[in-house]
């Protein structure tokens, strides 16, 4: 469709508003040539028509790009280039068709795809919340606990152990020797969770196709070598509890210990309490009613709510701590965030590597809690009081229609607990 000679320069805005239908505008001065045509469908294209300077009585036709996916400020520079190369004598749509097709005949070039690369993928792709095209959020795989979790899972050990070599250059030998440094410092349940996570990053890859459909994931070579060699990657049900003198030495070393601030407090919290460690480490002041001394626990193991009583010396020692710790109870010094639970049996790792642990044997931070039940037993607390204390649901029949929480009771017990601990270091 001939375009008439316009006397106005074109604009976004008289692009914008152009129908199917309407005549093609043509921009004038220094970009005298330059075309935009509207489609049946409402698609907007910048062109340029000329004379072929090989055959002047043939006229071609270059299309530019698509409004407004192309600006009008780009399509402008991209005719002044075509137009100069027509006054040096070169017609622009044979010289861009033989361009295009010596593109096509030459090798592609595939950029190197990293495990970090591959993590990312995973991680952004499936595991975490994502932006969709069409606007809004969607979910990952995983809730925002979980994928700060499995991040934090990679980053520490594949992306810092093999970050920047080919997904496809990492043999199982390397992933058994990550796996056992892991194991060396008594991480046998965090070692079993890299093995796992990086496991499905692999077939993640391979499954949308960053990764040949025929290779084959070197994590499944692991954990054969893995399972002949017997290495254990799962916790064994703990036995180690503190005894009264043992607990006195740690209660009275804590303050002066390695472990961080916010570290120190949830052990204290977990002496106080029976919590959980993670329970403690993922708190927060919405979730705590001084006045009534209690902490309210939405997210447990076994997913069911309860109302943990708070022991006088908690409740004091939260109202003090109340005006300098923001949202959440134990905040990370780095990320003002709750401290991940893992990071407090890798503080005690680090304290025995560099031999500054107290001298206890072999101790866990979840030893805590079994010591507490423990110590509830030896004080003559009953059994189905020191169980609701621990959030340990009823089995059985008992389970289904005693539904009592004995909050009073336990309220007094921990409260008895309490006492008992400061009368260890009065000692």
């Amino acid at each position: 469709m001939a375009a008439p000679q316009n006397s106005k320069p074109l604009s976004y805005k008289a692009i914008e508003s152009m129908k199917p239908g309407d005549k093609d505008k043509v921009d004038i001065g220094d970009y005298r040539g330059l075309r935009v045509a509207c489609g049946k469908t409402g698609k907007k294209s910048f062109y340029y028509r000329y004379n072929d300077p090989l055959n002047p009585r043939k006229q071609k036709q270059v299309t530019l790009g698509v409004f407004p996916a192309m600006s009008l400020e780009e399509a402008r520079t991209k005719f002044k280039e075509l137009k100069l190369m027509r006054h040096q004598g070169i017609c622009p749509a044979t010289e861009l068709s033989a361009v295009k097709v010596k593109l096509e005949q030459e090798p592609e070039v595939v950029a190197p795809f990293t495990i970090t690369d591959m993590i990312e993928l995973y991680l952004t792709e499936h595991i975490e919340d994502r932006h969709a095209k069409e606007g809004g959020i969607l979910l990952g795989a995983r809730k925002p606990k979980g994928q700060a979790e499995t991040r934090r899972t990679l980053y520490n050990d594949p992306v810092r152990a093999f970050g920047e070599r080919l997904a496809t250059e990492v043999p199982a030998n390397d992933i058994v020797a990550l796996v056992m440094e892991i194991v060396a410092r008594g991480a046998n349940v965090q070692a079993g969770s890299v093995l796992r996570e990086l496991s499905a990053a692999f077939d993640y890859a391979i499954g949308t196709g960053k990764l040949d459909e025929h290779f084959v994931n070197p994590v499944t070579n692991a954990k054969k070598r893995l399972k002949l060699a017997k290495v254990r990657l799962t916790c064994q049900k703990g036995t180690r509890i503190l005894s009264d003198e043992e607990l006195k030495k740690f209660l009275l070393w804590l303050p002066s210990s390695g472990f961080t601030i916010p570290q120190k407090n949830v052990l204290r919290m977990t002496l106080w309490t029976g919590c959980r460690t993670g329970e403690i480490c993922g708190a927060y002041w919405r979730d705590i009613d001084l006045s009534n001394g209690t902490f309210h626990l939405k997210e447990t193991k076994t997913d069911t709510e309860r109302y943990v009583q708070l022991p006088r010396q908690a409740i004091e020692f939260l109202h003090s701590l109340k005006l300098i710790t923001g949202d959440c109870l134990f905040p990370s010094i780095l990320t003002k965030k709750p401290i991940p639970q893992k990071l407090l049996t890798e503080t005690a790792w680090r304290l025995r590597k560099d031999n500054v642990m107290i001298d206890i044997p072999s101790w866990t931070p979840h030893d805590l809690r079994r010591t507490v039940r423990t110590g509830l037993a030896k004080l003559k607390c009953p059994s189905d009081i020191a169980e609701a204390i621990l959030g340990h649901a009823p089995k059985g029949i008992e389970g289904t229609y005693n539904l009592h929480r004995y909050n009073d009771e336990c309220k007094e017990w921990l409260q008895k607990w309490a006492d008992h601990l400061d009368r260890l270091t009065a000692i």
